[in-house]
Order: C-alpha cells, then sequence, then structure tokens
C-alpha cells in the first residue's frame, strides 16, 4: 500500500473536531424533537415509558402530528471528510445526514437514551429508519427519502450504512455505520482489520539519480505513459493487464498510478473481502491493484468490476477469460520489459558499482519489486562482509529472489566451478563462451534489434552437448551457468517419463512454464531419452512416441529460458530437434596432452609425494576427463587410509579399477 497522504486531505485539519460540531447541532435538533414528542404525552415523565403502552399513551400516538422541518446546518470547520466523502462519492445531502444520525451513538453515548426515548423502547438505542426521517423533518412516506435506504442505493452499496434487522417493519428497522467509517471521519486511516495480511506495499519502480524512470524510453515506457494518462482521464478505469513474463504486469500498474498520481492499495485476498477493500479504497479514494489471480478467478474479477466508482488494475499472465464477468474490463498485453534493466538496478542499487552492471544483471529477468528487494539484499550481504558491494553480492541477492518450483521436477546444483576447471580444446571451449554471451544479449538482438523469428517464438537460448561419457558436457553446463551467475537444475528424467498417455507432456509442461518464469539453466540430462528421433508409426507405441516429439518441438519454439540438452549419441537426436538448437557443442575424447592436462587438474588441490607424474598413465590409460577424477579420488582414498601422500602407484591402482569398471583390459595385466 503506498504511503503517501490522499491529495484531498489537509494535514493540518482536524477532521473530529468537523464531526463533533455537526454532533452538537444534530443534539439540538433532537432536542426539539425531543420536546416536540412529549407535548400532551402522558407517559411524558413515566419512568416505565418504552417498557408497556397504557390506553391513554394509545390515543396519543393515533393523534396526527405535523413534521418538523429541520435541515442540516453548514460545518463551521474548513475541512470535513463527511463532506468531502459525500462529493466524492456522488452522495445527497440526505445521504449524508442519514450518516450523521446513524453514527452519532458510536461517537456520544448520551445519544443512546434520547434515541431510546425518542424510539418509545430503552432498549433500542440506535436510529431507526423511522427516527431519521423524523430528524430530518422528512414524511416517513416520502418513496425519495425511503429509496435512500434501499440495498442498491448508495449508502448500502457502497458498505457506508446498514439497515439492520429485515425482519422487522421497515421504519423500525435500525441503522448502523461500519466502524471503519466512523474511524475514517474521525481522521484515522487504518485500514480495515478484516483486511490484515491481505493488503501490501505498492513499490514505486525505483528512480536514477537525476530523477528519471530508468524505463521512460522503449515501448514499456510508451505503455506506462498511456495508461497513466488514462487514469487521470475520463471515468474510473477498470484494466487487465496480461503480463508475457510474470511481474511485468505489477511494475507496470506501480509506474501508471506513480505518474499519474494516484496512491492505490495492492490487494491478495479472498473475493469474501472485496466489499470491505472496496470501501477503504472509496474512503481514501485509491485505486486498486491485484497481481496474482487465483485459480478460480471470476468471482473475485467479477466482484471489482462491480466497483465503477474505483480505478481496478489486475495483473496476471493469463488471458483475459469473457466467462469472468459480464463487465469486461480494458484488456491490454503489457509489453516486457528489458530495455532499461540496468537502469532499473542502478536506480535500486542507489549506486554506481565498481563492476561491470550491465553484464552482471544480463542474465536476470526480475520484475521490478523483485529487483529493489534484490538490491536491498545485496547491500546487506556486502554489508556482512565487511566489503564493498560486488557482483557476487549481486548475483546472490538476484538467485534468492529468482525462488523456483523447479526441484519438484530437477535437482539443483550451485555452481561452485569456474572455466579453469575446464579442459577443453579450443572450438568447443569458444562455443561455450558463445553460450553464456547468447544468454546474455538476446533480449537486446531479439527484442531490441528485432532479430526475432516471430510466430511466437520465445527468447530462449538452447544448446546441445554431444559426446561420449565424462567427456565435460554436465560440467560445462555448469560452468556456465556460474558464469551467467545461475542456477543449474538438472531434470529427472524419472519424474518426467510417465507410461500413461499425455502425461508425459504434462510434467514437460510444468518444467518448461516454470523454467520460463525462473532465472536458471535448465540441463536435460540423456537427452534422447525425450528429444529422440521420431519413427515409422507401426503401432500406438510409435504413434504416441512421436506425439510427444511433436509437442517437445512445439514447446521449444516458445521457451524463453536457458536449456541445455546433453547426449551421448548425437545422431540419435531428431534433427528438428537440432534445426531450433542455438548451438550444438561437440565433446571430443581427450587426447594424451589433454589427458596430461585432466590429471594435473584434478591433482592441483590434492597433497602428493615429491616428483609425482601422472604423464606415465596418462599415456597409457586412456580414460575420460571423468573416468581420471574418479581415478585421482581412488587414489586419495589409498593415500589417506596410510595417512601419507599420494604416490605414482595409487594414481595408477585408481586407473586400473576405472578400466576394470569399464571392463576393459589393464595394460600390463594380460587377460583377466
Amino acid at each position: 500500500m503506498t504511503t503517501r497522504t490522499p491529495t484531498y486531505a489537509p494535514t493540518d485539519a482536524d477532521p473530529a473536531a468537523t464531526l463533533v460540531a455537526r454532533l452538537h447541532a444534530l443534539r439540538d435538533r433532537v432536542a426539539v424533537l425531543v420536546e416536540h414528542r412529549s407535548v400532551d404525552d402522558p407517559t411524558a415523565g413515566d419512568p416505565l415509558r418504552g417498557l408497556y403502552l397504557s390506553e391513554e399513551a394509545v390515543r396519543h400516538l393515533l393523534r396526527p402530528v405535523e413534521p418538523v422541518v429541520l435541515g442540516l446546518p453548514a460545518a463551521e470547520q474548513p475541512y470535513d471528510r463527511l463532506a468531502d466523502l459525500s462529493a466524492r462519492l456522488g452522495l445527497t445531502e440526505l445521504d449524508g445526514a442519514l450518516l450523521l444520525i446513524a453514527l452519532a451513538p458510536d461517537l456520544d453515548r448520551t445519544f443512546e437514551p434520547l434515541y431510546g426515548y425518542l424510539n418509545d423502547d430503552v432498549s433500542r438505542r440506535r436510529a431507526t429508519v423511522s427516527l431519521a426521517l423524523d430528524l430530518l423533518g422528512v414524511p416517513v412516506h416520502s418513496p425519495a427519502a425511503r429509496a435512500r435506504l434501499h440495498a442498491t442505493a448508495p449508502l448500502s452499496a457502497l458498505g457506508l450504512l446498514t439497515v439492520e434487522e429485515p425482519e422487522r417493519p421497515f421504519l423500525s428497522r435500525s441503522l448502523r455505520v461500519p466502524d471503519r467509517l466512523v474511524a475514517h471521519l474521525l481522521g484515522d486511516d487504518t485500514p480495515d482489520a478484516t483486511l490484515t495480511g491481505h493488503l501490501h506495499r505498492l513499490t514505486a519502480p525505483p528512480r536514477s539519480h537525476d530523477g528519471q524512470e530508468p524505463f521512460a524510453d522503449g515501448e514499456f515506457g510508451e505503455f506506462v505513459e498511456r495508461l497513466a494518462a488514462r487514469l487521470t482521464a475520463g471515468p474510473p478505469l477498470n484494466v487487465y493487464l496480461r503480463e508475457r513474463r510474470e511481474g511485468d504486469g505489477l511494475v507496470c500498474a506501480a509506474a501508471a498510478l506513480e505518474r499519474a498520481g494516484v496512491p492505490a492499495l495492492r490487494f491478495s485476498g479472498p473475493e469474501d473481502r472485496v466489499p470491505e477493500l472496496l470501501r477503504e479504497a472509496r474512503l481514501a479514494g485509491l485505486a486498486v491493484v491485484v497481481a496474482g489471480l487465483p485459480e478460480q478467478p471470476a468471482g473475485l474479477v467479477r466482484e471489482l468490476a462491480a466497483a465503477s466508482d474505483v480505478p481496478v488494475l489486475i495483473a496476471g499472465p493469463r488471458p483475459y477469460d469473457p466467462q469472468w464477468c459480464d463487465r469486461d474490463p480494458l484488456s491490454l498485453d503489457v509489453p516486457v520489459q528489458h530495455a532499461g534493466a540496468p537502469a532499473v538496478w542502478s536506480a535500486a542499487l542507489g549506486e554506481e558499482p565498481d563492476f561491470d552492471l550491465a553484464a552482471t544483471v544480463a542474465p536476470y529477468h526480475l520484475p521490478g519489486d523483485r529487483i529493489a528487494r534484490a538490491a536491498h539484499a545485496a547491500r546487506s550481504l556486502a554489508r556482512f562482509d565487511g566489503t564493498p558491494l560486488s557482483a557476487a553480492h549481486l548475483r546472490l541477492a538476484a538467485r534468492q529472489q529468482s525462488a523456483s518450483g523447479l526441484e519438484q521436477h530437477a535437482r539443483r546444483i550451485r555452481p561452485a566451478v569456474d572455466w579453469q576447471d575446464l579442459v577443453l580444446p579450443e572450438r568447443p571451449l569458444a562455443q561455450l563462451h558463445e553460450l553464456a554471451l547468447r544468454a546474455r544479449h538476446r533480449d537486446r538482438v531479439l527484442g531490441d534489434w528485432r532479430l526475432s523469428a516471430g510466430g511466437g517464438r520465445g527468447r530462449g537460448v538452447l544448446g546441445l552437448f554431444a559426446g561420449e561419457s565424462g567427456t565435460g558436457k554436465t560440467l560445462s553446463a555448469e560452468v556456465v551457468a556460474a558464469e551467467l551467475g545461475l542456477e543449474l537444475y538438472v531434470v529427472q528424467l524419472s519424474s518426467v517419463v510417465d507410461k500413461y498417455v499425455g502425461e508425459t507432456e504434462k510434467n514437460l509442461e510444468r518444467i518448461f512454464t516454470e523454467a520460463d518464469r525462473t532465472d536458471a539453466v535448465l540441463l536435460f540430462d540423456e537427452a534422447d531419452a525425450v528429444f529422440g528421433k521420431r519413427s515409422e508409426v507401426k503401432d500406438a507405441h510409435d504413434k504416441y512416441a512421436n506425439m510427444e516429439s511433436a509437442y517437445l518441438l512445439q514447446r521449444l519454439e516458445s521457451f524463453d529460458g536457458i536449456a541445455v540438452l546433453t547426449t551421448n549419441l548425437r545422431a540419435n537426436i531428431d534433427e528438428a530437434f537440432t534445426r531450433r538448437l542455438d548451438l550444438v557443442v561437440d565433446f571430443p575424447f581427450p587426447d594424451r596432452e589433454q589427458r596430461l592436462a585432466l590429471w594435473r587438474h584434478s591433482l592441483s588441490h590434492v597433497p602428493c609425494a615429491e616428483g609425482i607424474q601422472p604423464g606415465s598413465v596418462a599415456a597409457d590409460f586412456e580414460l575420460a576427463g571423468g573416468s581420471i577424477r574418479s581415478a585421482v579420488v581412488t587414489a586419495a582414498y589409498l593415500a589417506a587410509g596410510r595417512g601419507d601422500l599420494v604416490t605414482g602407484a595409487d594414481l595408477l591402482e585408481g586407473a586400473r579399477r576405472e578400466y576394470r569398471k569399464a571392463g576393459r583390459l589393464v595394460p600390463g595385466e594380460g587377460a583377466w
């Protein structure tokens, strides 16, 4: 909820003083009516008046009485919340007077016995319909006056007045004003207690050091400008903002409201709290913003659409469904906010960092409110470490704000490697750098420069890593994720592939949908299990297998995330998938020099005996990088068991064990 004071409320005024002055005038009118009622009333001095009716009292009630014409005097105070509320909500003078009469016992207990006397019932200490009309000098049979208390009239429809006890005759029904309205008229702007936990602060987008909005230029800025202009012109706007990326709709709404100077409430509660929400908005002259619709949003949208006097902005990723509501809102597609992302981060940080901010934040697609929270968290992390703000702090904070539901279907890996951990030929290494570069600059190239292929295609980055087991495919995906400052999620095929028809596609859709909204790298290990070649249809199994492949082809077209596919057999991948890939990286089996480099890299942190040379095992044993690491681990355990340093014999034994695991002939041992 915004903290700005509504523009209609003078800060030096005392609303309670004006209301008390009105009550003093009302008390004078009550006194006149009491005196008028007591003339020739045989029960006027009876202490049990109102508890029983004598014959003489009945005859008195049957006498015709001329109504006393009483008007509401103008308030003497310069600021009157009741008058202001009446003007903003289109209430009549009669409506305002009815509210004042109804709320009097809530502010002054002396009205209770007076109302009891006038109601001829000491137990009924609130104003009734009859008493209110009598105090105003309005005939109780006036259809215009009675209509102001109808359920569809403004007082009841806007939640300002409740006509209680529907089982009683209309004239004897009690009038009650909600406590929240009484508090508002006294100057208390604390939201209704029933809305606790459902109202949130609507954070305005941060501004740069020169006071400019970071996204003032571009398609997103133009859209915000048009929306702000519409909010300040014409009747209250009811709009549905469909966002392509989660959070952009909320950022757009906050920016437009900020530019239009309209304070707002952000609501995330159930539909049964909407009446209190709308009343709160009407009392303070606020707009309502809703982001994150429930699974079945029809009731909530219908309730909000009924408020034609309150600006309502709803943001969500789903297209608007006409079945939700009879009164359709203005449905708009929110442009993706990407061009000014570094400027938004800079404004949120409030300082110019001494590292390349644009390169650091390029992989992240957080909405504006998440950017502000990430910037705050990054500054807190830097203070905790006692160091200046660094790119590592910002990346960690950004990852924390990009919480994901992918862990239900994938295994998360927090990258702890870098380019130094890769021992690869020049060509695949260059391709990996290019993959990271594409992930950083895809918004600029595909968005700003409009090089997207169109047709609803997404801005995802897709790479295929092909090579034998242990050649570094998974490690390379982890290095790319580390370079981008993202987490790596390895898809568990056991949780994806299902024997029932259509379930595999559903599981994959959940993964892709979550990956689209999460800043992470998605890894499909052994991808040929789900991205394999389509075959000739010979039976039902072939038919449904081809349907899975067709679904994947379509889904990859609209994918917006970063995904890496790995396979031991590139030939098993369908050519249609290959065409949709940005890069295909071949991981060759390491030659002798690369094997030696891998042995040395694996031993770099291991305590080794003096003069140890892994050159002989590198030459004699043709092992991939993963097997070399396993051999070094075996050697380290052998040395640790002896309480000694790793020796050449330990390395030789480790290499031999890797050969035996693979069922290969160990050099120097002969057949076994």
